[in-house]
């Protein structure tokens, strides 16, 4: 398999995870495959009476602009998250 076709896929890996239980939060770093950036990237999960609300933020530590990955991470995220829910 060639990298050249397959460019846009790579592993996430994510070298921090702290996971508090009682309230609902997620916090992890990913660490971008090029420049190895780091973002900040924390999930809330909340009770909203029958309901479960799912909040994402990914944030990059350093530089002015993302370029969108930010906002790709969360896509993906949601994507993979929707996956799990319907099967």
């Amino acid at each position: 398999m060639r990298r050249s076709y397959y460019s846009h896929l790579f592993t996430i890996k994510i070298k921090e995870l702290v996971i508090d239980a009682d309230t609902g939060i997620v916090e992890a770093t990913d660490t971008t495959p090029w420049f190895g950036f780091q973002d900040d990237v924390v999930i809330r999960i909340t009770d909203a009476g029958s309901k479960r609300l799912v909040d994402i933020r990914s944030k990059s530590r350093i530089g002015g602009s993302d370029l969108g990955k930010n906002a790709e991470r969360i896509r993906r995220f949601i994507k993979e998250l929707d996956k799990i829910l319907e099967s």
